[in-house]
Order: C-alpha cells, then sequence, then structure tokens
C-alpha cells in the first residue's frame, strides 16, 4: 500500500529531503539571559523593557559566518531566524519602525550578513516572524500581552485601532520578501484562543487570507507554517515527538518538530536542563523515522556568540551526522511492511533504495528482521563500512528431527553483530535491499 502525503503550495521538496535545521532565537531577551518571554513574565510595559534593553544592545562578537559554519558542521542544512520576536524588536532595517537593531550600538542590519553566511554554505534560508508585538502602539491587549493583568491597560486597548498594526505585519513581510533575495521557508508565530476572559488572536484577526495571498505573490514557491491557522505547507508540533507520522483529516502532511537544547529559546545563563547528544541525535532519527523534520534552536549571547554549551552539542551532532547521515537525508519512514525490531528505529531511502537500523541498546550478537528474508543484498555498518554478516530462513539444528529452528522462520532475516558497540551515539545498519523501491 502507498500512501499519500498531503500536497503543498509551496516547494517541499528539499525540505523533505533535508530533514534537520537550526532554529535561532535572538533579540533584546538576551541580554536579560532568563527567557525570551520575560516581558510577559515580568508584566514590562513597552516603554520599560525598551528602556532597559534596547541601548545596551550590542553584540561586538557576532560572526555570522562561524555561525553558519557550526550548523553546516552539524549537518543542519537549512536555518531559520527571529526577524522579530513577541517583544516587537526588528533584527533587520526595518523602514516601518524605529524599533530595530541599526539604531542601537549594533548599529546594523543583523539579518542580511546572517542569510548570505547561510547561503555561501548551501543552506536554505528561512525567516522566523512573531504575529505578536508588544511594542507596537495599536496592538491590542490580549491573553499573551504583559499588561493583560493592568485594568487601565486594558480599558486603553479599546482606543486602539488594530487596523493599523495589520498594516504594519504585512508591510514587514513584504520587506523580508523583497529585500533579502529567495526566503526558503516563513515561520509565523502564533495564534491563540481566548483565555481567562481576555480575547486570543487568530487567522480573523491577522488577516491570513490577504496575507497569505501577499506572500504568494511576492514568494509563490516558499514554504509556510501552519500558525496563521489558514493555508499552512507545514505543519509545526513544538518541544515534543509526535508517535506517529502527523496527519491531518486522516492524510499525512509535510511536518517539523521545533525542539530546544534546553528548556528556553532565548539565551538562558542559568539553564541546567541541557539535553546530551545522545538523546538529540535519537530526537532526530526518532522525527525522520516518523516522516518528519527536526528544528534544532540555539539562543545567542548579547554579545553575539553561541555559548558554549550549544556549540558542544552542534560538535557533537555533527561527529554522529558525519558518519551517519546518508541515514537521515533523503530519508523517510520506512514501509509498513516492515517490522522494526526491538530498541530500534528505522529509515528508508526511497531513491536508493536503502533501509536503515538505527539501533538504540546494542544486543547480543543478533538483531532479528521479521519478513525480510530474501530482501537484502548486502548489509554494513555505515559509520566505518564494515560487512555485517546476516542468515535467512530455516536452520537444521539437529535437535527432534530438526524441529528446532533456532528462534527463526523462513521469513526472518538475521544480523550477527559484533560483541563490541561501535563507538558512536548511536549505530546504524545500512541495508541493500533487492529489487525496485518497497511500497510504502
Amino acid at each position: 500500500m502507498t500512501f499519500e502525503v498531503e500536497r503543498t503550495n509551496g516547494d517541499s521538496g528539499w525540505f523533505t529531503h533535508d530533514r534537520f535545521g537550526l532554529f535561532i532565537h535572538w533579540g533584546l531577551y538576551s541580554l536579560a539571559a532568563r527567557h525570551e518571554w520575560l516581558q510577559s513574565r515580568e508584566r514590562l510595559s513597552g516603554e520599560k523593557y525598551r528602556s532597559k534593553y534596547f541601548n545596551k544592545f550590542d553584540p561586538d562578537l557576532y560572526d555570522p559566518d562561524l555561525w553558519a559554519q557550526l550548523a553546516s558542521d552539524a549537518g543542519m542544512k537549512y536555518a531559520v531566524a527571529t526577524t522579530k520576536h513577541h517583544e516587537g524588536f526588528c533584527l533587520w532595517d526595518s523602514k516601518l519602525t524605529d524599533y530595530k537593531a541599526p539604531n542601537t550600538p549594533a548599529g546594523r542590519d543583523l539579518i542580511r550578513p546572517m542569510a548570505e553566511a547561510f547561503r555561501k554554505r548551501g543552506m536554505k534560508v528561512g525567516f522566523y516572524h512573531s504575529l505578536i508585538d508588544w511594542h507596537h502602539p495599536h496592538y491590542t491587549i490580549d491573553t499573551k500581552h504583559p499588561l493583560r493583568f493592568d485594568p487601565e491597560a486594558v480599558a486603553d486597548s479599546a482606543n486602539k485601532d488594530f487596523s493599523l498594526y495589520r498594516e504594519y505585519l504585512y508591510g514587514q513581510t513584504k520587506e523580508l520578501l523583497t529585500e533579502y533575495g529567495k526566503v526558503d521557508l516563513l515561520f509565523y508565530d502564533f495564534s491563540f484562543p481566548d483565555e481567562n476572559g481576555l480575547p486570543g488572536k487568530g487567522k480573523d484577526d491577522w488577516g491570513s487570507g490577504e496575507l497569505i495571498k501577499l506572500i504568494r505573490s511576492l514568494q509563490p514557491d516558499v514554504l509556510l507554517n501552519d500558525r496563521l491557522q489558514i493555508g499552512g505547507d507545514i505543519t509545526t508540533p513544538e518541544q515534543y515527538i509526535p508517535t506517529k507520522w502527523v496527519e491531518i483529516d486522516g492524510k499525512r502532511v509535510v511536518w517539523e518538530t521545533p525542539n530546544t537544547f534546553s528548556g528556553s529559546w532565548g539565551y538562558y545563563r542559568d539553564e541546567e536542563s541541557w539535553k546530551s547528544v545522545d538523546m538529540l541525535v535519537k530526537m532526530l532519527i526518532d522525527v525522520v523515522s516518523k516522516g518528519g523534520n527536526l528544528l534544532l534552536n540555539v539562543g545567542p549571547t548579547g554579545r553575539g556568540e553561541f555559548d558554549e554549551s550549544s556549540i558542544d552539542r552542534l560538535k557533537g551532532i555533527g561527529d554522529w551526522m558525519k558518519r551517519h547521515s546518508r541515514s537521515i537525508y533523503g530519508c523517510t519512514q520506512a514501509p509498513e511492511s516492515v517490522e522494526c525490531p526491538q530498541d530500534c528505529r528505522l529509515t528508508y531511502n526511497p531513491e536508493t533504495n536503502r533501509l536503515y537500523v538505527h539501533v538504540y541498546s546494542w544486543p547480543f550478537k543478533s538483531i532479528h528482521l521479521h519478513g525480510m528474508a530474501g530482501q537484502v543484498e548486502y548489509a554494513q555498518l555505515l559509520n566505518d563500512a564494515s560487512e555485517i554478516r546476516f542468515k535467512q530462513g530455516y536452520v537444521e539444528s539437529g535437535i527432534d528431527n530438526g524441529a528446532y529452528k533456532e528462534g527463526r522462520d523462513e521469513s526472518t532475516l538475521v544480523l550477527s553483530l559484533p560483541v563490541k558497540r561501535p563507538d558512536v551515539a548511536v549505530p546504524v545498519i545500512e541495508l541493500f535491499l533487492k529489487g525496485g523501491p518497497m511500497l510504502r
């Protein structure tokens, strides 16, 4: 049986091949270094927030070429950078506001050199843009707003003209799609429901239909996420790994999960809940084994650097990807006819017709692949291309007139593993399959 994947308006071919991207959350909140939502959490007005951080933003160690090199070396094939987060501060030289990086001690557009650096390494470029804006004078108070508990501010919100903010949103979108070359992906963030007696905001507030028409008129092939509530090419479950390929209305969709190295998107100096390299590699494998992409986030410091914990994880993932990227790029969920062995994950490349067995827990000597007898031409460990021998079908033992079959039947293929586990984060066995691509 062949499963259909819901078609998209944007160009998702590169996206479902590349599988692994870098997310970058960077803004004034990097100076506070305690969470990108601190303005809302600490109930700071736009004026107080700006007066505290705006004139202190001086990323003197910003080196976008180094950022791009670290990402590329980690095996990431695309990058999505925050142009503006919920705080409303813009990292590019927007002509529609003075609340932007060129007016801080940074003194320049920070997005353009970043996009150029990633493109120079053959990486696709995406922009994250917040629909929320706690700085704009006509952005009305809602359930996420920093002043949601201030009665005077809530009352004054009724006098604001949200249509003026909507024009601002459209105008900045046009800037990003006309002044920075080809944009491969747009990640808007986000729509949310009413809560605690305060309004939410959604497609009618953003004017999502008109915004999407503008986007498609400017860059028809750009991939669009689902957080405008309509017209999305990519479904984006955040900070968790779905149990299976994501479906909408019974159809498989193009999907991506954005995740952090630790508990925060922005730089958080005192964060301690860092994921290990092994866990991050397993996250990537698990996502691809379900037909998805992993977008892994770094929050640069206020001086413009990736901190050491982020660099350590990126290099660790890169060590694994250097030898195992064939099991990630161009791969997807294995055909459902293939039963995944215990403590393993499977990925499959339909172009090369190779199946990859990612071994999470190294067993003693054998991995059984039920139903695969006669379908494998050759097997090897991917990290060093060393042969893995295998057996298939019945084996006569001589016990009870051949009745004992060593736990195998005629359909089972048994991989004969070395006792010593390969010294990599997750060992991978590459199976060269016979015949044409397997039905998915």
